[in-house]
């Protein structure tokens, strides 16, 4: 795993809370949930490949087919 990756997950994190707080202080709450789905899909598209390898690597070492 790469610590790039760590980053740019804290980073989508930052920016999403960032504006979840301007979208709630300009009166647009009912954006915010979209935001923070928004956010949820681009983490895990950062970070499906990594939990592709894990469910490869724990197949591999039982012997799973």
């Amino acid at each position: 795993m790469d610590i790039t990756l760590i980053f740019k997950v804290a980073g989508v994190g930052i920016l999403i809370s960032v504006l979840n707080m301007i979208l709630t202080k300009v009166d647009r709450g009912d954006w915010t949930s979209l935001t923070t789905l928004a956010g949820v899909v681009i983490v895990l598209g950062l970070v499906i490949g990594e939990i592709s390898d894990l469910f490869n690597t724990v197949r591999t070492m039982f012997k799973l087919y």
